[in-house]
């Protein structure tokens, strides 16, 4: 199994060059599938691991997030990045100290969103906002680990769609330490072209979570590093549950099943990884 160092290795060369997709898993047989499919890096999404819980996105825990993280960081010889959110903390002495713990989880990267989760005022004022990712850096930095930062501003996605302060509040997460940058919810070529090139030559990813005519290669070329799906796998596993069970509870019908998985494909997928994995 490869350490928690050879993994955040793996993890910062991706980004030194070309562009890499880093599909969003949300329970460990899921992360597992996704490595079987050559995936070379894979990210939570708390927005899965919410519903698979039984929460709203946003309501989990940190402690319970924090051991979700730690089991898929453990489960995979691929790295992981976590969906941290806004580091379950307002002020950045808090979100210091989430980050720290996430960094124990043996997580090659992590990313810190600007949101508030406040709908009247949903991203954190600049100063502050800026002031939380200097605190996850130095916690990071404090740690020892190198562990990579991606920061996040949600304006996009917040109602908040104003490239101007988007790119503002980019630009300043980059100088204060950032490894990567995100603004999930830009969609066009214009939009992601505007976002990489600002902050070159650090790292954009780019959130394609719904149809899009776009394609891992029309992305890179635009010069983005990191594509990443949010819950998006999530909810189309939910799509095709609620699908069957809609048939089954309002027409006693079993028609959903057609496109289920063969279990035989999924045994043995499962059999030859655990076969695989060290005896501890």
């Amino acid at each position: 199994m490869s350490t928690p160092a050879e993994k955040r290795r793996a993890f910062r060369s991706l980004h030194e060059s070309g562009c890499f997709v880093i599909p969003n898993p949300w329970d460990v047989g899921s992360a597992r599938y996704l490595q079987h499919m050559g995936f070379k890096a894979l990210a939570t999404t708390s927005l899965g691991y919410a519903f698979a819980a039984g929460y709203a996105d946003g309501a989990v825990p940190r402690d319970l997030m924090l051991t979700h993280i730690a089991e898929l960081a453990g489960a995979c010889e691929v790295p992981f990045n976590a969906d941290f959110e806004g580091g379950y903390a307002d002020d950045p002495e808090g979100v210091a100290e989430s980050v720290t713990l996430c960094v124990k989880t043996g997580v090659a990267g992590l990313s810190i969103e600007d949101s508030t989760a406040d709908k009247a005022n949903p991203l954190y004022p600049f100063d502050l906002a800026l002031s939380r990712i200097k605190a996850a850096r130095a916690a990071i930095d404090k740690t020892g680990e190198d562990v990579l930062l991606t920061a996040r501003t949600e304006g996009f996605i917040r109602g908040r769609p104003d490239m101007d302060e988007t790119l503002r509040r980019l630009r300043a997460f980059a100088e204060a330490g950032a490894d990567c940058l995100y603004a999930p919810g830009i969609r066009t070529r214009e939009e992601i072209e505007i976002v990489v090139n600002a902050v070159a030559p650090k790292p954009v990813n780019i959130l394609i979570g719904w149809p899009s005519d776009l394609t891992v290669k029309d992305i890179a070329k635009l010069g983005a590093r990191r594509i990443s799906v949010g819950g998006s796998l999530a909810r189309a596993a939910w799509g095709g549950f609620m699908r069957a069970t809609r048939q089954l509870a309002d027409g006693g019908c079993f028609g959903g099943f057609a496109d289920a998985a063969p279990a035989a494909d999924l045994n043995a997928l499962f059999r030859e990884g655990r076969a695989k994995r060290p005896v501890v």
